[in-house]
């Protein structure tokens, strides 16, 4: 599974803006998909996932702020951000976890300045 992220740029606080990663295969069998994300000096981090089923699960710090979803027809993930800090600048990589292997994106930057 190749997986293309897109999306990311410069927003101010309190703004938003919309991930996306597009698979060059169907996802509709893949079991989990994921936004994952990794600020300078830090280890990457879990952000959200969505299984196939769509159910989701987020990290407290994005919670009530972001939004994970799926559109199977298009072979699309969405990560929507709204409220936006400055503390959710980093690279996001999307991730699917199919057939217990694990496919990465190649990172969209997002940073939100002050």
């Amino acid at each position: 599974v190749q997986l293309q992220a897109s999306g990311g740029g410069l927003v101010q606080a309190g703004g938003s803006l919309r991930l996306s990663c597009t698979a060059s295969e169907s996802i509709s069998s893949i079991s989990i998909m994921g936004w994952y994300r990794q600020a300078p000096g830090k280890q990457r981090e879990l952000v959200a996932i969505i299984s196939n089923m769509d159910s989701t699960n987020y990290a407290d710090s994005v919670k009530g702020r972001f939004t994970i979803s799926k559109d199977n027809g298009k072979n699309t993930m969405y990560l929507q951000m709204n409220r936006v800090k400055p503390e959710d600048t980093a690279v996001y990589y999307c991730n699917a976890d199919k057939l217990q292997h694990d496919y990465w994106g190649q990172g969209t930057q997002v940073t939100v300045s002050s």
